[in-house]
């Protein structure tokens, strides 16, 4: 089974990657584009995450992740000076 360091390591995992989500608007896009190239490149920085979160990740429609961040106060926020081209 997993040891409670392990667990702790994922769930913190996940917690950064939720809130990139939610800031980061490149990263959002990113994601949204491409989920298995965004958690991988997350994956190369050194965070772990679970088969589990994984999944529910994807199962997750990307239009979620584009709402919820329209509710975060943008001085919160990340801003990506870049133009969406799709």
């Amino acid at each position: 089974m997993y040891s409670e360091r392990q667990v702790d390591v994922a769930h913190r995992s996940i917690e950064i990657l939720i809130g990139r989500l939610l800031t980061d608007e490149a990263f959002r896009l990113a994601f949204c584009d491409d989920r298995v190239a965004a958690l991988r490149l997350f994956a190369d920085y050194g965070h772990e995450l679970t088969a589990v979160e994984i999944a529910a990740l994807n199962a997750m429609p990307p239009s979620f992740w584009i709402r919820a961040a329209e509710h975060i106060d943008p001085r919160l926020q990340k801003a990506s000076l870049a133009t969406r081209t799709k």
